[in-house]
């Protein structure tokens, strides 16, 4: 106890004790005239985060994937920040701030429409001090451990993204040789692999996604231990393998990425029926179509609906345990809900869809037999409905792949188009047994009371 009191009162303060461990381990600071980085691919709210922790005194700088992102000459799409500073003293800073996180402490700081993600530097989740926990199998549960920015380039993931940008200088420090991989097209992991994915099962994805989306080969000690521990992702709790899921299938490359998913056996853990799919001839062109046509919106940076994307990728089990439900002798609208429920309860209990979206892709479905009514005031009242357009994308994929006619499709396309009088005429005759009303019997006169005097 009195030698811990001792450090504490004499121990150098965090910014001077950090800087020289920084100085010591940085294997290359890069200048600006070097790595050659588009200030104007960065976001103005990351540079004004920056700014205003310096100011107060601290360190900080842009890190990670945006960074490795500006070397390839991209755009990053987020901005992440890393400092020396604690939550709650980057809370005191920002007036539009909020302390997020329970596995590990950030702040979400807010410039208008644009969030920073701000850190503090990460320490070892082995340390004596701060607050962390660990699983029997490794993986770690909590890590709210402070340390030096050489702790934090080394509790990265690969080493594309230990490296950090500052904004006021220009200069790019490199703490694990994460430039020269990426000019070598390699994407490698910090440390030993086989420990830094029992620590944490979602990098396998990572791995996988980061490696379709960016063209980058995995280091072969990256790679190997992947299909052994691929169980362990039956640990991680289903909230985060959606978000990280999600990543994957809005990354431009979702098709190479399910395949490589496939080709490491990750996806037994979060897609199980997407083997089942992609073994029939229809599901897997069905699938198929549908990521390509995901990868073409968001190359074109146009909105995909992640309602729409996981609806696709079940559909086909929802299609088969429909047909079952009908051989049973159910009628076919309450068969399609059982399918539906089947197929939802199965998927859950290993990456539980978010609510949100599971609702509008359960609309989605249930639309699908209202496009093979073509007569009456039925296809009017379809054409009204909230997700129509959504259901209508889905049957055109439908069509396309070949489960439908195409000419089922194209009547939709023309309907939607015509105007009224044409409508009318494209209408096929209403052959729906039409119910008999029930007649309503008159009830007898009530007996009027007699007016008094009478």
């Amino acid at each position: 106890m009195i030698k811990k009191l001792l450090q504490r009162v004499f121990k150098p303060s965090q910014k001077s004790a950090s800087s020289k461990k920084v100085a010591s381990s940085i294997i290359a600071r890069i200048p600006a005239s070097t790595h050659r980085i588009n200030r104007s691919l960065i976001s103005k709210a990351a540079i004004k985060t920056t700014e205003g922790l310096q100011k107060a005194g601290f360190e900080a700088f842009i890190v990670g994937g945006a960074v490795r992102d500006l070397l390839l000459k991209k755009r990053p799409k987020d901005f992440d920040v890393a400092t020396n500073a604690t939550p709650e003293q980057v809370n005191r800073i920002f007036r539009r701030s909020r302390i997020i996180g329970r596995r590990f402490r950030l702040v979400h700081v807010m410039f208008g429409d644009e969030t920073i993600e701000v850190s503090t530097f990460r320490g070892h989740h082995l340390s004596e001090e701060g607050d962390a926990k660990v699983a029997d199998s490794g993986r770690i549960l909590r890590d709210n451990v402070f340390g030096s920015q050489e702790e934090d380039a080394v509790r990265r993931d690969f080493t594309a993204n230990a490296l950090y940008y500052d904004p006021a200088s220009e200069d790019v420090l490199d703490f694990h040789e994460g430039v020269s991989d990426i000019q070598a097209g390699i994407l490698r992991m910090i440390g030993d692999p086989e420990t830094r994915y029992r620590e944490d099962p979602v990098r396998m994805l990572r791995a996988v996604r980061l490696s379709a989306k960016l063209g980058l080969k995995l280091d072969p000690a990256t790679e190997r231990p992947i299909s052994e521990l691929a169980d362990l992702l039956h640990d991680v709790p289903p909230s985060r393998l959606f978000d990280e899921m999600l990543k994957l299938f809005l990354s431009g490359h979702a098709l190479e990425s399910v395949n490589a998913l496939r080709q490491h056996g990750l996806q037994h853990g979060l897609l199980p029926l997407l083997d089942v799919v992609l073994e029939q001839p229809l599901g897997e062109r069905f699938v198929t179509l549908a990521l390509k046509n995901t990868d073409d919106r968001v190359l074109a940076e146009k909105p995909v609906s992640p309602s729409f994307l996981f609806a696709t990728l079940l559909w086909h089990e929802v299609l088969l345990a429909w047909k079952q439900y009908e051989k049973q002798g159910n009628k076919a609208i309450p068969a399609l809900y059982m399918a539906m429920d089947e197929v939802s309860d199965i998927q859950a209990e290993k990456m539980a869809i978010n609510k949100r979206y599971s609702a509008t892709m359960r609309e989605i479905w249930s639309l699908q037999p209202r496009f093979e009514n073509r007569a009456g005031k039925r296809p009017y009242s379809l054409l009204e409905n909230p997700r129509y357009r959504a259901a209508y994308d889905f049957l055109l994929l439908r069509c396309e792949s070949g489960e439908l006619p195409a000419e089922l499709g194209q009547w939709w396309t023309d309907f939607a188009n015509a105007d009224g009088e044409k409508r009318q005429s494209m209408l096929q005759p209403d052959t729906t047994p039409r119910k008999r009303r029930r007649r309503r019997t008159k009830k007898p006169a009530a007996a009027t009371a007699p007016e008094s005097g009478e």
